[in-house]
């Protein structure tokens, strides 16, 4: 009984965290637009058969900010065209909303709530150990899933449920190194990463590998969750001569790394991963003396149109602004989110049907021209082919907050 009391309240805090990144909520949707994607013939009038999508992002916790505009991009396409034709027959999409709070002990729960709600597949999550940690589940269920921005190798790595449409870490940290070495001339890397995260640590090690393959050196430490001074790090750095400090974190860590470097006056360019694509990075390291570098998967201009009407969503809406950081600056997530659900919509219809051995082999012959990221396949693990990825830097000392492109990265 205790044990059922537990999950039960487990479930509920779930729920009513996740209220808030559903935002616009299963709302009367607006009509599609004219210059969005290609949208099916407008639904006949009654009732009709549902197709439920599972969104399975982090409202909470130390991935919140990511997820919900990684959440903002799905519920813009959902208010798009909210149906689908599957065999013939209109269906009316239900989204199904849960915060797995970006903890990996609470994000089995919450994939078992999306299957207790009958789910036919499932979008997300931000956070690669998350997703990992909530695998068997959805696996159990028969679920496929779609990851949107996780990109650790373990997400698909051993399975043939999970998918998802992002670049990997290797591929991301072989970028970042190249780009410490060739742009930046560093020839020692202080590597800091967050004990026991598979992202954190997970990219440092491939970062670790592709520059120490360069003929960099590297200093190597950790520090553990809750961590809310990082001066001793970023002196350290100092002391044993970095040229360059990669520091793949989540969004609220980055906000105290970048604060302390600027503090320590550390003049030590800061390298990040994806995750650090966000305006809560952006503001915090506007007006600092912080040189800082990402790689990411959208800039912000590579689609004008989607970016003009995503925009004028955001500002339709201010509980939207407000997961969107309270701005109307246009994450990479986004863009993922947005595109996710299209092709999911590809998948359902491919599938002919809401059987679950159809629309897992519906997705492994995916091939979709989605409308901002452009094609989308997967190869024989279940990941999107990319091969570029985004760099761009922080623009500090102007009146307002901006990214600044830097270079679309490839390899070879």
């Amino acid at each position: 009984m205790k044990k059922l009391i537990a999950i039960l309240l487990s479930l509920v805090m779930i729920l009513g965290s996740f209220t808030l990144l559903a935002g616009c909520g299963n709302e009367e949707p607006a009509p599609p637009a004219a210059d969005g994607p290609a949208a099916d013939a407008p639904p006949a009038a009654g009732d009709r058969p549902e197709v439920r999508i599972g969104l399975f992002q982090p409202a909470t916790g130390m991935n919140a900010a990511g997820g919900r505009q990684e959440a903002l991009g799905t519920w813009f396409a959902w208010e798009t065209q909210p149906y689908v034709e599957i065999g013939g027959v209109m269906h009316d999409v239900v989204i199904i909303p849960v915060d797995n709070q970006s903890d990996t002990a609470v994000g089995p729960t919450a994939a078992a709530f999306i299957v207790a709600e009958g789910a036919h597949i499932v979008l997300g999550s931000y956070g690669s150990a998350v997703s990992m940690a909530s695998s068997d589940v959805f696996r159990d269920a028969g679920l496929t899933a779609i990851g949107v921005s996780c990109t650790n190798p373990g997400v698909t790595r051993g399975n043939d449920h999970y998918f998802r449409i992002c670049f990997l870490d290797p591929f991301q940290g072989q970028i970042l190194a190249n780009l410490a070495w060739d742009h930046l001339g560093a020839r020692t890397a202080y590597v800091l990463a967050l004990l026991g995260d598979d992202y954190s640590m997970g990219l440092s090690n491939y970062f670790i590998e592709a520059f120490t393959a360069l003929g960099g050196e590297y200093i190597f430490e950790t520090y553990p969750l809750g961590t809310s001074d990082f001066s001793a790090f970023m002196i350290n750095a100092r002391a044993q001569g970095a040229d360059v400090m990669f520091v793949p974190s989540s969004t609220e860590a980055g906000t105290l790394i970048i604060d302390s470097s600027h503090v320590q006056n550390t003049g030590i360019p800061l390298l990040a991963g994806d995750t650090w694509d966000s305006n809560v990075i952006l503001n915090a390291a506007h007006g600092t003396n912080v040189t800082l570098y990402i790689t990411t998967f959208y800039e912000e201009g590579g689609n004008p149109d989607w970016d003009r009407r995503f925009r004028q969503w955001l500002n339709d809406n201010p509980g939207r602004m407000a997961d969107n950081g309270g701005n109307d600056m246009i994450a990479s997530f986004s863009a993922l989110g947005y595109d996710a659900y299209w092709i999911v919509l590809d998948i359902l219809r491919r599938a002919g049907s809401l059987d679950q051995d159809a629309i897992r082999a519906a997705t492994w012959a995916t091939s979709y021209e989605a409308p901002v990221l452009g094609l989308v396949e997967f190869d024989e693990t279940g990941d999107a082919k990319r091969d570029s990825a985004i760099v761009k830097s922080v623009v500090t000392d102007e009146a307002e907050p901006r990214w600044q492109f830097v270079a679309n990265q490839r390899l070879g």
